[in-house]
């Protein structure tokens, strides 16, 4: 009756130390030997599994390289998926198979301690790896998705890269060492300490790195968009990680801090779909009330026939010199050039129809009255003549 090799404990005494190699190659070799010989039935089933499981992950692999384009941003969740299962090293795929061969045919415990450790070695880093490829993946759909080429998105990508590739790597440093045994304690504890003083000495850095990154991703402007803010209205020219350049509309160029952008109100106006614009017209005092009661239906057929769209227009109060009315139109298109052609072709078609019409357009006007001696009130203008009938 054959008796099993226990699992727990080492059935032979392996030196602990480096003096005599040649002794514990000695002790490897007869157990390994030992375990071959009572166990070959365990070892065949457990050797065609591992190779059904190795092959079995190598042809995942090949499947998922046949979706991913190099040089191409994951644009779908499967186009992540197959870039992460594509990255499977063969290292992990091997100390699988080696892994399963180790459990299910009872390996002798120093054989079975060490492959354990290897394989726990090599799942750890390939978990890192799976997990980096998700992330950027994510972040690569996200940036597709927003349509943004530019240049900063891919500075961007490579910095996200590099600090999403550093933690995780880290971490599984981290959990490695922990699993032989080393006290990580300190390492922690160190690298927390480390970051914390990095993230306070460049903390003004930090903040308008990240929020680049935000404005690359969240899309409040992208390049070539006009935007407002404070009393600036400026076409975006360039996101970079430290700063954004903008260009006046009287030409000169602003460059403002990322942070300090985002903490401002902006104003896009170039997701505008329709822009309003507003005429403020002012009447002399003797224009006729007739008149000006007719004026908002033929203002509409002026508007509309220029291309705009009619909103609104009427008397709105009386001046200090003028009796005011207010026009109110919609243009349908985001361009301000071709607002302001439809706005010029307007005021020439409003000029055109005042003068026809003999409405006079006030202007700011002061009229001075004074008294005689005797109190009689003198008028600033001639007094209207009177022509007299000759009589017969």
């Amino acid at each position: 009756m054959q008796t099993k090799a226990p699992t727990t404990a080492p059935a032979t005494q392996v030196p602990g130390n480096f003096d005599d190699l040649g002794a514990q190659f000695a002790v490897y070799r007869d157990l390994t030997l030992t375990w071959f010989h009572e166990h070959q039935a365990q070892l065949v089933v457990a050797s065609a599994a591992a190779v059904v499981l190795f092959l079995l992950l190598t042809w995942m692999k090949h499947v998922a390289l046949r979706h991913v384009q190099p040089g191409k941003r994951a644009a779908g969740i499967k186009d992540v998926l197959a870039r992460t299962v594509s990255r499977t090293s063969r290292f992990f795929r091997i100390m699988a198979a080696g892994q399963l061969v180790n459990v299910y045919a009872d390996a002798p415990w120093p054989i079975a301690k060490s492959i354990s450790f290897v394989f726990t070695v090599a799942l750890v880093f390939q978990v890192a790896i799976w997990l980096r490829e998700l992330l950027i993946g994510a972040i690569e759909r996200r940036a597709a998705k927003n349509g943004d080429q530019s240049d900063t998105l891919q500075s961007a990508m490579a910095l996200i890269r590099v600090a999403i590739t550093f933690a995780l790597f880290a971490i599984a440093t981290i959990v490695v060492l922990d699993n032989v045994g080393v006290n990580v304690t300190g390492l922690v504890a160190g690298l927390g300490v480390g970051g914390i003083a990095i993230g306070l000495a460049a903390q003004g850095v930090f903040s308008d790195l990240f929020a680049a990154i935000a404005i690359i991703f969240d899309q409040p402007f992208k390049r070539g968009d006009t935007i407002g803010f404070d009393t600036t209205t400026a076409r975006v020219e360039r996101i970079g990680m430290k700063s954004t350049r903008l260009r006046s509309l009287t030409g000169e160029e602003k460059v403002i801090a990322n942070n300090k952008l985002l903490e401002k109100e902006i104003t896009n106006f170039t997701e505008l779909t329709e822009r309003r614009t507003t005429f403020v017209i002012g009447l002399v005092y003797h224009t006729p009330p007739e008149k000006i009661a007719g004026l908002p239906d033929k203002l509409a057929k002026i508007v509309e026939q220029v291309g705009a769209r009619f909103v609104r227009a009427g008397f709105t109060g009386f001046g200090a010199s003028s009796l005011e009315l207010q026009l109110v139109f919609d243009s349908d298109c985001d361009d301000y050039n071709d607002v302001f052609v439809i706005r010029h072709a307007l005021g020439v078609a409003l000029l055109k129809f005042f003068a026809k019409e003999r409405l006079e357009l006030a202007y700011p006007t002061q009229t001075t009255y004074s008294a005689a001696p005797d109190g009689t009130l003198v008028l600033p203008y001639a007094p209207p003549v009177i022509p007299v009938r000759s009589k017969k």
